[in-house]
């Protein structure tokens, strides 16, 4: 990332770098307190400044005006198709919207329990990773199409999130449970649908492959199901094997000490 700035009070606070001293360090000494190392690199990846210039010389000034128009016309044509189904805030002069719109999924909460995290593990199920989550506002979702997607693909993500919403509408009007059901319920996993045991009020093609476009041989499966968000974020687990695993069976002897017992017992066997 690029330079972020903060409020006077949070100075004191910014990540400190154990070889390059950094800004709050120099210029407040000892009541300076970071709270540690945030990145490897002091201000950020260096890599930002060659790939946004790359890019720039690849499109050029019409590719780069081509691409800014697309963007914004994906983004008010998904926004207008989804308009019956969600509300878009923050909407400017005609109901407009820049190159990327947010749609207000608050009510759902009071309505039907359904918060936009569970629409964005929901939308797993459709085969599509979830869009910025509860930013800038908390409990929305700002949708970004860019230029990058044509129009079929920009139909299968308004579709999907138009079947959510009429998942959502069978919860509000009681046709299916309100914790027991495809959305509270999100992602499924291939483990879990191809399980000898099923108790869940719903099938399982509604769980893995609830619209048509949903295929077995175009969807990306989640690798897990639905976990505690809150406490993983609160409790890091360590997953990373001991060094030993990195291992290769292939080294060649470097004459390490190392090295040498295992030559000697070798020898000795």
């Amino acid at each position: 990332m690029g330079p972020i700035g903060v409020k006077a009070h949070l100075a004191p606070f910014l990540p400190s770098h154990p070889v390059i001293s950094t800004g709050s360090a120099t210029y407040m000494g000892k009541s300076a307190k970071p709270f540690g190392v945030v990145s490897a690199a002091p201000y950020g990846s260096a890599a930002i400044l060659p790939i946004s210039w790359a890019y720039i010389k690849m499109m050029g000034a019409k590719g780069l005006k081509r691409a800014t128009q697309v963007a914004i016309l994906n983004a008010n044509y998904m926004s207008l198709r989804l308009s019956n189904h969600f509300k878009t805030l923050h909407k400017g002069k005609g109901n407009l919207v820049a190159h990327e719109f947010i749609i207000d999924v608050r009510d759902f909460k009071k309505t039907a329990g359904v918060e936009a995290v569970d629409i964005a593990k929901r939308l797993m199920d459709y085969g599509f990773h979830a869009p910025t989550m509860s930013w800038p506002v908390t409990g929305a979702l700002m949708i970004e199409p860019t230029e990058s997607e044509d129009k079929a693909e920009l139909d299968r993500f308004c579709d999907a999130l138009i079947h959510i919403r009429k998942e959502i509408s069978d919860i509000e009007t009681g046709k299916i449970d309100k914790l027991n059901n495809p959305v509270k319920r999100s992602p499924h996993t291939l483990q879990q649908i191809f399980s000898s045991s099923w108790d869940r009020p719903y099938t399982r093609e509604e769980a893995a492959f609830p619209a048509p476009f949903v295929r077995s041989d175009s969807k990306m499966w989640p690798s897990v199901g639905r976990i505690d968000d809150s406490y993983g974020d609160k409790n890091l687990v360590c997953t990373c094997p001991p060094m030993e695993e990195y291992l290769s069976p292939y080294i060649v002897n470097d004459g390490s000490s190392a090295d040498q017992e295992d030559t000697k017992e070798t020898a000795s066997a």
